[in-house]
């Protein structure tokens, strides 16, 4: 299948669903060769990859994973990276916030490919379990409402593709799928993107993969989050509708703020800046962190308006809840250790 795939889609033909979910499985065990998989990847990209073609492939990763009980209620809160913003890991932090608030938020994550630190690299210093076992996340969701899924554990299939991927050195198809890819498959989602022309082909392809309630964010700055530096584009997904709009922080009483205000760094010093949001220090990543926390309220609840969102977000900070999440995840860990 994927030598046809190959010629239809340097030829500038795009690929059914169900061809790209074939295509995948074959990667996936193996079936492969490599220089059959860089082909395909240099070609796909080259076209442009289709919606179909993205929830397709999605599919097919998913299946191949290691299983972990469905959650349709939770948030999955994750951004494509590749933006080069070297921010801290603020959807990490985002999601500490919302699940304080008694919200399921299953994060899906994995180390640092573009950036110093990645969401199981910043987790890890902050004294998290990243390689807990599929019976420990869930125990750790039902007690805490949070936990985290790595995506080295749970895919394990991708050995099959990092060499290729690591020797193309471009973007390929892969960028797009490991964010939604959560083999939790929860149908809420916060999907940050690196370019403005993803927007509606991922909310399209988030509803082709059952999703039901998703804001899919980039921020004008050239960040896949909510931007506190600039206005952010956000297309909603409710159902089977698609909407639009623009937002900007001075909307919910926070103020623009340089960009270089929410630059990271190591895993240590970006541990370092969520433990101080999370603490309540003011200034630029509390405010980043809370608008994004407000957009995943937003998914979870439609009668959550991202400016009550902002609110319950600067709330469970003031309150000391997401501290005392964080704490209670980490003290936690250390009992059953």
């Amino acid at each position: 299948m994927i030598e046809t795939a190959i010629k239809n889609v340097t030829e500038g033909q795009d690929l059914s669903a169900a061809e790209a979910s074939t295509i995948v499985e074959e990667i996936m065990t193996g079936k492969a060769q490599d220089i059959q998989i860089a082909a395909l990847l240099t070609a796909l990209s080259s076209k442009g990859e289709t919606a179909a073609e993205i929830a397709g492939a999605a599919r097919a990763m998913r299946a191949a994973a290691v299983a972990f009980p469905s959650q349709p209620q939770a948030l999955d809160i994750v951004g494509t990276g590749g933006d080069h913003s070297n921010s801290f890991n603020i959807s990490s932090t985002a999601a500490l916030v919302i699940a304080s608030l008694g919200y399921d938020v299953v994060k899906h994550g994995n180390r640092a490919a573009s950036s110093k630190s990645g969401a199981a690299d910043v987790l890890e210093a902050l004294g998290f379990p990243i390689n807990q076992s599929v019976a420990e996340s869930e125990a750790m969701l039902a007690k805490y409402h949070f936990t985290f899924l790595f995506a080295q554990q749970y895919h394990q299939a991708m050995k099959y593709v990092a060499p290729v991927r690591k020797a193309l050195g471009i973007r390929t198809i892969f960028n797009l799928l490991g964010p939604i890819a959560n083999p939790a498959g929860p149908k809420k989602v916060v999907l940050g993107v690196y370019d403005a022309s993803l927007l509606e082909p991922m909310a399209q392809v988030l509803h082709q993969l059952g999703v039901e309630s998703a804001n899919v964010i980039y921020g004008t700055d050239g960040m896949d989050e909510a931007s506190i530096a600039a206005p952010t584009k956000v297309v909603q997904l409710r159902g089977d509708q698609i909407t639009y709009q623009t937002i900007r922080p001075a909307d919910f009483g926070l103020q623009e703020a340089d960009k270089a205000e929410i630059i990271g760094g190591t895993a240590a010093e970006n541990a370092a800046i969520t433990q101080a949001v999370l603490a309540g220090e003011a200034g630029a990543p509390r405010d980043i962190v809370v608008l994004n926390a407000a957009l995943g309220l937003n998914v979870l609840d439609e009668q959550i308006s991202l400016q009550e969102g902002v609110r319950l977000a600067q709330e469970a900070i003031d309150s000391g809840k997401a501290e005392a999440l964080l704490d209670n995840l980490v003290a936690g860990v250390e009992l059953a250790l």
